[in-house]
């Protein structure tokens, strides 16, 4: 066995057991018959590196991983990163545009061939990057969701909820993003509040010389324009029924519509329809049978209809047409105005509403079990609140807008065989596909096929993520899928409960018949000091690895699980990685000096040391079943901390000073064999959460085979503790405190042994190890000690120390002269609120508990050192 470093260094431990652990497959996972426990990552984009957030997310599944593997399970942890459509065609776009190629140029197999050369290149980086974390993921099982079997999988299910009448073709209203080119779903957007402009338009009534004015954000969109609406109940309008307007700058005569969906609040309550470009106005174009006309191209330039501003951003529009109008007199006037516009969630460009053909999946039959499923708690989410964001979010599911213009992705498995854009087959492969257009049209080659060009949403293969990995679409009856599914629990942000979460347990249901995962755990936001999110425009994130360089990954993870509860935001402080790195030091420190003392085998047990024994005993059986409880309800930051005082206060501080034998003197076997028994349970529990130095101490405790690594230990069980052993130890405790508080304010050496009087009958616990830690050479009871003494209460037992000769008698009583004289005055001011009727009736309950509590422990400090100057 090596020789114990006097420093623990992160640096030369950690790389030594993942390799370790990874050469022995101790990740590894096959079905057996063990009983399975399983978690699937949630795929980071393949363009991803590591950023807190994944920190925060990975260490808290690896704890979990890690214990359930130490309690018996078959674990799985099944790692893999997700295709990521519109993040990573924009990254290869931008890498061929700085080469001077463009997209549309190469055509889409070499615009794939990039695309595939550029994610072997970095998709690989944040899997790595996990590894340093300590990640016990199942690497061999590696996923990506664009992977053969995967990627089968969605064309397989694409197919099936087609035939099943649950995917159709359909010309609609939708989210153009015009960074990306493509559309977006309702979730994908965001909604900010912008400062804007409203501006008033003068519109011309045809055959009149008066204007009636519109109010508008968008002035660009009156190309568009179809009709002018008012609420018909709105009596200052009631001359505008049945007439027509002109739009300023377009010439286009225009209906006045009614409809009671206009707000005579706001602006004028006069609207202007544009039915291509805003989701309300589509509505009302469709009711009214209004012409829809589209004026932008799809990069939100004008088109041909914008007239002398085609080719034009619409924003540089906007500006244009406002001085146009101002010009020729048709802008009554501009206000300032607060707005809410919806940005693309992935580009952060603003959104332009778009009529479209694109396809769509019917939401509602699968909505209703996967609702259930939460509602009965059979599938439970943590913290609960989230319960009712679910909840709204199903009840009012609308169709979900499935495809995307983009090339990176799943290609739709749709051929066109004819010129109608209904003329189609959906079919898993092209020669299928033949097959059932040939019923069409006989003559039919595979030639005459053409494929759509779009790809699905990148979410519809997320949400098969669970049955994907095991290939449960593909062989819905394999070995794997029936021994690991559905899986236990997840770990994810609340931000895509839409995204992910809800449709996964749709396609559970969809696709199994049943739920995906049996918990649902939601990590916070992690934060900055000052509450922002931490993000790289801000430059308020440290760089994971810079931070697991400086602290080592065991104080980084400790640092975001301490502030970490489930649900709420982590406010990050590298202090608290600082806090890890120190836990980690004296942990080491510790074991160092436990190795340090030698063994006398001929010696007897001493009798502070069996005391000692017992309590830390009975004190880890109580906190591994406070852990226990901790995880059923996934309190995890609150299970480290109960692990870390165990540890840090009980272990290192109290136990080991009780049992550490005197300088120069050795210690019995059966005192240094139970202590590395106990510390040999106490990396058992530590191991989750600091899975490296536990495992270097557990290999240096002694010589282990392979098969004796930390990793796969048992973990510790809760056996009965005795809750009074716990207790006395606690009064022990205070005792010590009480004497050592003593010898600080006297300035007495901690070497100079005292007497030490208990002033009441009451059995003392613990004797020898009082004596030791308070350095006492005699306990003693002695009711009526007439001798100057120094009392002080543990519980409502009293305790008096004698004075030494030493100490200036006099001085003694005027300081506790002078404490007295104030604590007196102190009490005059709480008494007299007390006695006050009006602060008793009108003051809060608490208020009032707060002032008799302060009464109280002043007259209790009062006894006490009267009590002492009495003594005197």
């Amino acid at each position: 066995m090596s020789e114990i470093a006097a420093k623990y260094s992160p640096v030369d431990v950690e790389s030594k057991w993942y390799n370790f652990w990874l050469e022995n497959r101790f990740f590894h996972s096959e079905p057996n018959e063990k009983k399975s426990y399983t978690i699937v990552i949630p795929p980071p984009n393949v363009t991803g590196i590591l950023h807190m957030g994944h920190m925060l997310n990975n260490t808290i599944q690896d704890v979990l991983i890690r214990r359930a593997r130490m309690l018996g399970y078959n674990a799985c942890w099944i790692p893999g990163t997700d295709h990521a459509s519109i993040a990573t065609e924009a990254k290869v776009v931008n890498k061929l545009k700085e080469e001077g190629i463009s997209k549309l140029d190469i055509g889409r197999e070499k615009f794939l061939e990039h695309a595939w050369e550029w994610t072997r290149k970095h998709g690989g980086i944040i899997l790595e990057q996990l590894k340093k974390l300590g990640c016990s993921c199942d690497w061999d099982r590696t996923k990506f969701t664009l992977d053969d079997d995967l990627y089968n999988s969605v064309i397989k299910c694409f197919v099936d909820l087609y035939n099943r009448g649950y995917i159709y073709k359909g010309y609609k209203m939708i989210n153009w993003d015009p960074e990306a080119k493509t559309n977006i779903s309702d979730e994908e957007v965001i909604h900010k509040e912008q400062n804007g402009k409203l501006y008033y338009l003068k519109y011309q009534i045809v055959g009149d010389y008066s204007y009636i004015v519109v109010a508008t954000t968008r002035p660009e969109t009156i190309f568009g324009d179809t009709a002018v609406c008012i609420n018909p109940q709105d009596e200052r309008y009631t001359f505008l029924k049945g007439k027509k307007v002109i739009v300023p700058l377009v010439e286009r005569e225009v209906s006045v519509i009614e409809d009671e969906y206009v707000d005579m609040e706001f602006g004028t309550g006069c609207l202007k329809i544009t039915p291509a470009h805003d989701v309300n106005d589509y509505k009302l174009g469709k009711k009214h049978n209004l012409e829809s006309i589209d004026i932008f191209n799809d990069d939100a330039t004008l088109n041909k209809n914008g007239k002398q501003y085609e080719g034009k951003n619409r924003f540089i529009v906007r500006k244009e047409i406002v001085e146009e109008l101002k010009h020729l007199n048709l802008l009554e006037k501009e206000e300032d105005h607060i707005n809410k516009v919806g940005t693309s969630e992935r580009t952060g460009a603003v959104i332009e509403p778009k009529i479209s053909v694109q396809w769509f999946m019917k939401m509602k039959d699968f909505a209703t079990p996967a609702l259930e499923v939460v509602m009965n708690n059979e599938l439970k989410l943590y913290p609960e609140r989230y319960k009712n964001t679910y909840k709204n979010w199903l009840e009012d599911v609308h169709d979900w807008n499935i495809s995307r213009q983009l090339w990176w992705g799943h290609r739709i498995p749709a051929y066109y065989y004819g010129e109608g854009k209904d003329e189609f087959v959906v079919a898993e492969t092209r020669e299928e596909a033949l097959i059932l257009a040939q019923k069409k049209n006989s003559t039919l080659t595979l030639e005459d096929l053409k494929q759509e060009e779009d790809v699905l949403d990148t979410w519809f293969s997320s949400w098969l993520w669970p049955i994907s990995v095991f290939n449960g679409i593909n062989e819905p009856d394999n070995e794997e899928i029936k021994y690991y599914y559905p899986t236990q629990d997840l770990v994810t942000g609340p931000d895509i409960i839409f995204f992910w979460i809800a449709r996964m347990v749709m396609a559970g249901y969809a696709f199994r018949n049943e739920k995906p995962f049996s918990n649902v755990y939601f990590t916070g936001i992690v934060r900055d000091k000052q509450r922002r999110k931490m993000s790289k425009q801000l430059g308020n994130s440290p760089d994971p690895l810079e931070l697991i360089n400086k602290y080592g990954a065991d104080g980084v993870r400790v640092g975001v699980l301490l502030s970490s509860s489930a649900g709420n935001d982590l406010m990050f402080d590298e202090d608290l990685c600082l806090q890890g790195r120190n836990f980690a030091n004296k942990i080491w420190n510790s074991f160092r000096l436990i190795k340090s003392w030698n063994v006398d085998t001929t010696k007897k047990i001493p009798a502070e040391n069996k005391e000692a024994i017992k309590w830390i005993k009975n004190k880890i059986a109580q906190t591994i079943t406070w852990v226990n409880t901790d995880f059923k309800k996934f309190r995890i930051s609150d299970s480290l901390m109960n692990i870390y005082k165990l540890i840090w206060d009980d272990y290192c501080s109290w136990y080991l000073e009780s049992v550490k034998p005197p300088f120069g003197e050795k210690i019995d076997s059966v005192t240094y064999n139970d202590t590395l028994f106990i510390l040999e349970d106490l990396l058992k529990l530590l191991h989750p959460y600091m899975p490296f130095i536990s495992e270097e101490i557990w290999q240096n405790i002694k010589e282990r085979g392979t098969y004796n690594s930390l990793i796969i230990a048992t973990y510790p069980s809760a056996s009965i503790f005795e809750e009074n052993i716990i207790s006395e130890f606690e009064k022990t405790k205070e005792i010590i405190t009480g004497v050592r508080n003593f010898r600080s304010e006297k300035g007495i050496s901690p070497k100079e042994p005292l007497e030490l009087i208990i002033k009441s009958k009451d059995a003392l616990n613990n004797v020898e190890i009082i004596k030791k830690l308070a350095n006492i050479s005699e306990v003693q009871h002695n009711l009526e000690s007439q001798q100057p003494v120094y009392t002080f209460l543990v519980g409502k037992t009293e305790f008096a120390i004698p004075f030494s000769q030493a100490i200036d008698i006099e001085a003694e009583k005027n300081k506790i002269q002078e404490e007295i004289n104030y604590l007196q005055g102190f009490l005059k001011s709480v008494n007299a609120k007390l006695s006050n009727d009006k602060f008793i009736n009108g003051a809060p309950e608490k208020v009032v508990e707060i002032e008799k509590k302060k009464q109280s422990d002043t007259l209790e400090k009062l006894a006490i050192l009267e009590e002492n100057l009495k003594n005197l």
